[in-house]
């Protein structure tokens, strides 16, 4: 094969003169500088480079010469990214136009996606985002016909903001999931689901906890949706078989959002679940999370002390990192020097040393933890502990004169006593170290503009333990729906909680390594409020249903 110095050579051997001047001043490539220098006029480049590639080639390309259904397959990013279009679907293979310099990863992404042999062919780069530019921003007729096909999309009015990624492009399909995008913003849900089954691709999303039904997309767009997502996201859009993880960060109406990407391969299509992140939100105070009197002045004193450990439990999405970034912000001050390691890093704390996991370098919880150690900290944030390793440092790091704030998951205070000691930690040590254990969850508050007034019967109030004259009025409220909470009856939520103080009989019953039973029978003998029992106080207030707390404290046995 001759090289492009050689064939221009041939063909013009003033042009490669000037050419070879041009690359001793820039450094660039042969074809680099062969395609910015206009030394050779356009159709005598794309020779020297169909003769190279061994590759046809196209001056011109017209709209009308573009296959539509080609077009669905590809993103309108993926396109622009590696500059290339499908141009016509042969019998058993497809005719793709590239602007060189060529990408060979994005030959074999294309021809994964395709499903067949492609055709390169080449054309000049201008003519390639031209084309692009005006295909995916095509007549009213194609866009029209692939929203009809998204029916359910427009039923449910949602628009896309001009400041979401990629929003100047007009391709339907990167139109739907930028509205997604924007709508789960403006309703404030914490997550986006889309689900492939047999028919379709269902969208739900998660707000306040809960799931929610939005629209479906039909089974024949499944493949371009996730592709989009995934391209977004910079994950292997010919990857289908294994799970992925991947980030898009994107303005949302001014808003600047993370959105953390998760796909995993199931019967029907790959599960995609789009976790979002408002990085503008304003981080809560402890008082906002609905600590009050003797809560508060009991967390207040735990966080300024200045050594051991605080655990905050509960399962996923109960806001224990939230809690844990409220109590940091409270004590952040120049004269302590506070470091955390997180998977991810949720918020940015300004004069926070905040480091991110990540297992491809092998950065572990513990790993990250051993590291920060010798950064001279007074307060570590240790996003969760997940192993004994963690767990063992950090216990350790607490009992060498350190503030430790982590997270565990178990069910209860009581619990995560005998989750340490499980994972092989010693129960003295747990002992020693550990001063409080707060289990907390979100409670889904009612909607004031709807929420209905009803007067309990005895069974509902014994199943939740209020006597009747606690009640104001012998009245409680539940959730009715209407267009202020989207029909939903709740809007926000506070968080109620247990909290476990580690006293001297409390690590007697450590060292004896007793059941959680026993732990927390003596808690609530020395005073502690369960769950259940903040949970029913909301309800009092009015703020909250039964069947609400009932939901968030179903696995608590209140006799035990």
């Amino acid at each position: 094969m001759k090289s492009i110095q050689e064939i221009i050579g041939e063909k013009n051997p003033e042009a490669l003169i000037k050419i070879d001047e041009l690359l001793s001043k820039n450094g660039e490539s042969l074809e680099e500088a062969l395609l910015k220098s206009h030394i050779l006029e356009d159709e005598e480049v794309l020779e020297v480079l169909s003769q190279f590639y061994e590759f046809p080639y196209i001056l011109t390309i017209s709209e009308k010469d573009i296959d539509p259904e080609l077009v669905k397959i590809l993103p309108i990013s993926f396109a622009k990214k590696y500059r290339l279009i499908p141009f016509q679907r042969k019998e058993d293979s497809v005719v793709i136009v590239f602007a060189p310099p060529l990408d060979l990863y994005a030959l074999d992404e294309v021809k994964s996606l395709v499903g067949c042999e492609i055709e390169p062919v080449l054309a000049l780069d201008h003519v390639v985002l031209n084309i692009i530019n005006r295909v995916y921003e095509r007549d009213k007729e194609m866009t029209e016909g692939i929203e009809d096909e998204t029916e359910g999309i427009t039923e449910y009015d949602i628009h896309e903001p001009k400041d979401l990624l990629d929003a100047d492009d007009e391709a339907p399909i990167i139109r739907f999931v930028n509205s997604l995008l924007f709508q789960a913003v403006k309703e404030k849900a914490s997550d986006i689901h889309l689900e492939c089954f047999e028919k379709e691709v269902a969208v739900r999303f998660r707000k306040d906890g809960i799931l929610h039904e939005i629209t479906s997309v039909p089974k024949k767009l499944q493949a371009s949706v996730i592709s989009r997502v995934k391209i977004m996201a910079e994950l292997d859009i010919a990857e289908k078989r294994k799970p992925q993880d991947g980030r898009i960060r994107v303005k949302v109406a001014g808003r600047d959002v993370d959105v953390r990407i998760s796909t995993v391969p199931t019967t029907w299509g790959e599960s995609v679940v789009m976790r979002l992140l408002d990085r503008s939100s304003v981080l809560l105070s402890l008082e906002d999370l609905g600590l009050k009197g003797e809560k508060l002045k009991t967390v207040e004193s735990l966080i300024h002390r200045p050594h051991g450990i605080i655990l905050v439990t509960g399962p996923t999405g109960s806001g224990k990192t939230t809690t844990l970034y409220a109590g940091l912000e409270r004590i952040n001050s120049p004269d302590k020097k506070i470091i955390t390691v997180e998977d991810p890093v949720e918020y940015q704390i300004q004069g926070i040393n905040q480091i991110q996991v990540n297992p491809k370098v092998n950065l572990s919880f513990a790993n990250g933890l051993r590291s920060i150690l010798r950064q001279d900290p007074d307060v570590i944030l240790v996003g969760e502990i997940r192993d004994r390793e963690t767990a063992d440092i950090a216990i350790h790091a607490s009992l060498t004169g350190h503030l430790v704030f982590s997270t565990l998951h178990t069910n209860d205070s009581a619990s995560a006593i005998t989750r340490l000691i499980d994972m092989e930690i010693e129960p003295f040590l747990v002992a020693s170290s550990l001063m409080a254990v707060v289990a907390q969850r979100l409670l889904r508050l009612l909607c004031n503009s709807c929420k209905e007034p009803y007067k309990p019967s005895d069974d509902e109030l014994k199943k939740v333990g209020i006597a009747r004259e606690e009640l104001k009025d012998d009245t409680l409220y539940r959730a009715k729906g209407c267009e202020r909470c989207f029909d939903m009856g709740y809007s926000g939520r506070s968080a109620i909680f247990e909290m476990l103080i580690i006293d001297d009989e409390i690590r007697n019953l450590t060292l004896g390594n007793v059941d959680s039973g026993q732990i927390k029978r003596k808690a609530i003998e020395h005073g502690m409020t369960t769950l259940r029992t903040d949970g029913v106080n909301h309800i009092i207030k009015g703020l909250t249903s039964v069947d609400e707390v009932m939901r968030v404290t179903e696995e608590e046995n209140v006799s035990s």
